[in-house]
């Protein structure tokens, strides 16, 4: 009893300044822990990232990155000059018309791959997610066995997907390469080519995340409070408007967060890019990463760049979701 008395006697004044917190630092104050693990697993890596980023490539002898060079690995990237595998395609975009030229360094092909593929791909996930959303939430006979079908493709592994549509895109094999060529939409070997991989990469992604998509839309459409549409109809609503002024705005937070995730999942492409067409046919940041840092050619100081980009870029996009969708009070969803 004795030892519990001076315990407290000399916390005292930490409990005392506890007490005095106002609850929002309180509240970060438990937080504290949370923020010092994330800093461990995630502010840590970065920052040693950028720092090799800045370090001098060492190809040759038992040192793998050699002396400080700043922002020259930044500056051969953006220039063209980096030591990196060839270009997806040769575009560069100038001040005058037609506003693009030929022949361009390999990092912008590489970020133009990236970006396209992670733009098109939302949209179509969110387009296709949310008219699977919209019917799932509907109540009709056989609702459970359509939700299962919708989330198969989710839960085939990234490998499994990539065989899949290099199995199915193979001249000699599958029919998609003989029926998109007979279409006039693909030439006759389509993983041969960097436009049609990138497309066909592309489709194998909508494939697979659109159930991702639909599963975290359908979360938001079911916790919309159903009485409201009673009121629409009742006051003549039709379904366009009942979907525009009740569904839409109600499970926008859902969606935004969703949208967020598949962002950042797309910016990251590597491995159904691999193990379908692979690296040097369809280039992304990951990509260039990867092939710097095992690839042979031994430039972790230029892949550490490109990581460091990637992570730059990637944050821009959160920073915009945060920052371009709040709600009415100001804050964000």
């Amino acid at each position: 009893m004795a030892t519990d008395t001076r315990n407290r006697g000399r916390l005292a004044p930490v409990v005392d300044w506890m007490e005095n917190l106002s609850e929002a630092a309180y509240a970060y104050l438990l937080l504290l822990p949370a923020f010092g693990l994330l800093t461990l697993i995630a502010f840590y890596p970065l920052i040693s990232t950028f720092w090799m980023s800045l370090l001098e490539d060492q190809t040759r002898g038992a040192e793998t990155l050699g002396g400080f060079v700043g922002l020259d690995n930044y500056i051969g990237i953006l220039t063209g000059d980096a030591r990196l595998a060839r270009q997806f395609l040769d575009i560069q975009f100038t001040g005058s018309f037609p506003f693009f030229e030929l022949g361009v360094g390999f990092f912008q092909q590489a970020l133009f791959v990236t970006l396209a593929f992670a733009i098109l791909n939302v949209l179509f996930t969110t387009l296709i997610g949310f008219g699977q959303a919209l019917v799932l939430d509907k109540d009709f006979r056989g609702r459970r066995w359509v939700r299962v079908a919708v989330i198969i493709p989710w839960a085939v592994p990234i490998v499994v997907q990539g065989m899949i549509f290099y199995l199915m895109f193979q001249p000699t094999v599958g029919f998609g390469a003989d029926l998109m060529n007979g279409l006039g939409l693909f030439s006759a070997n389509p993983l041969a080519s960097s436009r049609d991989s990138f497309f066909i990469i592309l489709i194998a992604d909508v494939w697979k995340t659109s159930a991702f998509m639909a599963l975290l839309i359908l979360a938001g459409l079911q916790s919309v409070d159903r009485s409201l549409y009673d009121v629409a109809k009742v006051s003549g609503a039709s379904a366009w408007q009942r979907f525009k002024l009740i569904t839409f705005p109600l499970v926008l937070p859902a969606l935004l967060v969703a949208m967020l995730f598949r962002t950042m999942d797309a910016m990251r492409v590597y491995g159904l890019i691999e193990s379908t067409a692979g690296c040097t046919t369809v280039p992304s940041m990951t990509c260039m990463v990867i092939e710097g840092m095992f690839g042979g050619t031994r430039i972790y100081g230029t892949a550490a760049a490109v990581a460091f980009m990637t992570a730059v870029i990637i944050g821009v996009f959160i920073s915009v979701y945060i920052v371009k969708f709040r709600d009415t009070d100001g804050g964000v969803y």
